[in-house]
């Protein structure tokens, strides 16, 4: 029997209705992710709110030592306290400065200062007193700022931020760490019990500049609608792209076998 005279064997064809079910998979996962988004958004709006409306309030008097085991650190996150205290200069910490979206007035390579700051009851708390660049963490560069004596501090509460696993491991023998740890820095410098959240310093300006102290300010992004949209847009693409597909699929199938172009190396039958 020739070529010709075989029954020619044709793939079968897919057709629009198989595919039914994952593109609705996946038209429900777009549709999804664009509406955590808007969810997003609405968190985003709403802790930017609260964040300025908390940084904007007058400082109210550092908590208690008492209290400090059972603060609600929720509600008072960024809260601005004002305190009077004497810093314990010669136990700095240095903590590496990544970029912070509530100091956009500091940029390039530097560190956060953290020193002790000894209170008229005997506790301790640590102060970010602020930024120094590279090549000014040696306190003999910044003698100016080396503040002795009581003095009145206003800042913002702050607990440390969680480790994470690219966060890298603080090296206490050279004055480093990579978290603002109270907790851990207190250990290596032997300070004894601290407070469990550390202050942000926004004022008084040492002289000299340096640590550079400063007001924090809410400058985190919201890109949300953004994104949603990006979402939704593709789920329409999807719809349209499979709606035409699947009107192309019918209109092949309506045609029949015979309009089906014929197979490589086999001849049509006459």
């Amino acid at each position: 029997m020739t070529a010709s005279a075989e029954p020619q064997r044709r793939t079968p064809r897919r057709t629009w209705r198989g595919l039914v079910v994952p593109a609705t998979i996946a038209f429900a996962i777009l549709v999804g992710l664009g509406t955590w988004q808007l969810q997003r958004k609405t968190w985003k709006e709403g802790l930017i709110a609260a964040l300025t409306a908390q940084l904007a309030a007058p400082p109210i008097p550092l908590p208690a030592a008492s209290t400090w085991p059972h603060l609600d650190v929720r509600r008072l996150q960024y809260h601005r306290v004002t305190f009077t205290a004497q810093f314990d200069n010669a136990k700095e910490a240095l903590v590496y400065a990544v970029p912070s979206a509530f100091r956009p007035d500091v940029s390039g390579p530097g560190y956060w200062i953290f020193t002790p700051a000894h209170l008229a009851d005997g506790s301790t708390v640590l102060v970010n007193r602020g930024f120094v660049p590279e090549g000014w963490q040696d306190p003999k560069s910044r003698q100016q700022g080396e503040i002795a004596g009581p003095m009145t501090i206003v800042g913002a509460l702050r607990w440390p931020d969680a480790r994470h696993w690219f966060t890298p491991n603080d090296e206490p023998a050279q004055n480093l760490w990579f978290t603002g740890d109270p907790a851990a820095i207190a250990a290596a410098k032997g300070l004894g019990p601290v407070a469990p959240f550390y202050v942000e310093e926004e004022s008084p300006a040492p002289p000299g500049g340096l640590p550079h102290p400063g007001k924090l300010m809410v400058t985190l992004p919201d890109n949300h609608l953004q994104y949603a949209l990006t979402w939704y847009g593709l789920a329409v693409v999807l719809v349209a792209m499979f709606v035409s597909w699947a009107l192309a699929n019918r209109r092949e199938n309506a045609g029949g076998p015979e309009n089906a172009p014929p197979q490589r190396g086999v001849s049509p039958s006459l």
